[in-house]
């Protein structure tokens, strides 16, 4: 009997461990797949890797992300399509719910750890830079230029300075994951229907939106008999320059864009927040949040919670990007089909600026770990969504996957969400890369029909972060103070009627603790970037 239960305990070890190839709670062991993988084979015929090879990746599930049909980020068809199609098994070290900074907090502690994995792709503009910093990756411009398709290659140079953040002492550790020209650039979306019921014109400057916002606050455009509504809705708690419920267009038109480096007519790069024209676009946020016309909450809410606002009905304006009548304002279309949304452009300040804040086409990185011996396989991944799905040709000419995010209705291709059975899901989310893949210039497609070409073409209101570079040395060590002081001094001037002077106060003071420096750091970045 003590023979036979010593053989039961040895088959025992032995089935354990054969659990420990993949992964080893989130860590890779020197047993995995992708240490093993010293010979790969790709067959050009068949177009996949034979056998499937596997590529590990950690992965953040957000709260608008959807699964159908029992999957999940792990599992799901675009996994299964990858492993069929080009012989390539994503695995996930570890995923997580990508809430108040979960995954940016998990990518930190697990770089501390030394467990990254072959691919790490993250939106978070601080962690990639503690990711490249780390020295964990290796240079990515000698990979990207043998193995990047010529899609992906041309697609990429319709904006190098994409590259520019990921750049140390002239190479490139990080590839930048495209997006469209004009990605979060905001539009006004303002309620046609109460601008009709109140018979209001569409505001052309702020003037203008001053009456329009005064009549949406006081005058029951909602019709419930309450005076509960408000003007404008913006989320203030992350700044006034934010993705969504954004308010940067207002100190645009004073002609500053805040939080970014703006190019000046003396041809340095100036601070927005810093600026003469950010004290009056605050002073004109103070007035109308006195005047009621913005909730005083707005300086608690995030850019979610005050689009929230509008889709409740009880908001009348709310600045964000083009997409926004897809989600989340297509809420509010459903609850009540009488609405009419209307995007109008910003409006003009008092001097005629207009201004907003412009967007590179840059949405992520992608970094490759100095570990993966067999990095072109992310390449033969990247490549086939470069040349198929962001040109919408061959086998992704209606989407990612039939009955997903496409349909066939009565022989024709339909996406229309109504006709997909079991309702539409973004594939697209499912990739390592969030969206797929996109090209800049393809924005037109993007654009939803009822928004017209002028919204974006007049020269100069688009005002892009002009400082693309990795933080600068002084950045490195003074930047979060001048941030967090920036911030405070902000929401105390317009929520808490601080005095104009402590707006100088705060000036003075962000010169003198660091600000100076780094604004000399940053010009000399700039005037290297345009000598060459």
């Amino acid at each position: 009997m003590g023979k036979i239960w010593s053989r039961l305990l040895i088959v025992l070890v032995m089935i354990i461990c054969s659990g420990c190839n993949e992964t080893n709670n989130g860590k890779i062991t020197n047993n995995t797949t992708a240490q093993m993988q010293d010979s790969i084979h790709y067959d050009a015929k068949l177009g996949k890797y034979v056998p499937p090879v596997t590529m590990y990746t950690v992965g953040s599930i957000n709260p608008d992300m959807k699964f159908k049909n029992g999957e999940n980020l792990e599992n799901n068809i675009h996994t299964k399509w990858a492993e069929e199609r080009l012989g390539i098994q994503i695995r996930y070290l570890w995923t997580i719910h990508d809430s108040n900074g979960a995954y940016a907090n998990k990518l930190r502690i697990e770089l501390a750890k030394g467990n990254m994995p072959d691919i790490v792709t993250t939106r978070e503009r601080d962690v990639m830079q503690e990711l490249i910093d780390s020295g964990q990756f290796r240079e990515v411009g000698d990979l990207f230029e043998k193995y990047a398709s010529p899609v992906w290659k041309s697609a990429m140079k319709e904006d190098p300075a994409v590259w520019d953040s990921f750049v140390r002492d002239g190479q490139k550790y990080a590839i930048p994951i495209l997006d469209y020209q004009y990605s979060t650039d905001p539009v006004l979306w303002i309620r046609q229907d109460w601008l009709d019921k109140l018979k209001l014109p569409v505001p052309r400057t702020i003037e203008d939106l001053e009456a329009v916002m005064e009549a949406f606050t006081n005058k029951d455009p909602d019709g419930n008999g309450k005076n509960d509504t408000f003007g404008l809705t913006i989320g203030l708690r992350n700044g006034p320059s934010t993705w969504m419920a954004d308010s940067s267009w207002i100190f645009g038109a004073f002609g500053t864009i805040p939080k970014q480096w703006n190019l000046a007519e003396d041809g340095k790069l100036k601070y927005g927040s810093v600026q003469p024209g950010a004290k009056d676009a605050l002073q004109v946020l103070k007035k109308w949040i006195q005047k009621g016309y913005v909730s005083k909450e707005s300086e608690w809410y995030n850019e979610t919670k005050a689009a929230d606002l509008f889709i409740a009905g009880k908001a009348g304006i709310i600045a964000g990007p083009y997409w926004m009548s897809g989600w989340p304002l297509s809420d509010l279309l459903k609850k009540d089909p009488k609405v009419v949304i209307k995007a109008i452009p910003i409006p003009n300040g008092p001097s005629g600026f207009v201004g907003r804040r412009g967007t590179l086409p840059v949405n992520g990185a992608i970094l490759i770990n100095k570990k993966m011996k067999h990095p072109e396989i992310f390449f033969k991944y990247q490549n086939y969504l470069f040349d198929y799905y962001a040109t919408s040709t061959g086998e992704f000419a209606q989407g990612l996957a039939r009955d997903y995010d496409w349909t066939v209705v009565n022989g024709v291709p339909s996406s229309d969400a109504a006709l997909i059975p079991g309702g539409a899901v973004r594939v697209s989310s499912y990739t390592l890369t969030f969206d797929g893949a996109r090209i800049p210039s393809n924005v037109v497609d993007a654009i939803p029909k009822d928004i017209t070409p002028e919204l974006f073409s007049l020269e100069g209101v688009s005002m892009k972060e002009a400082f693309t570079g990795p933080p600068t040395t002084t950045m490195k060590s003074k930047w979060e103070l001048l941030q967090k002081l920036e911030q405070q001094t902000f929401q105390e001037f317009v929520f808490n009627s601080a005095p104009e002077s402590d707006f100088d106060s705060f000036v003075n003071k962000w010169f003198a603790y660091g600000g100076d420096k780094i604004t000399q750091e940053v010009n000399d970045w700039y005037r290297d970037q345009r000598s060459k």
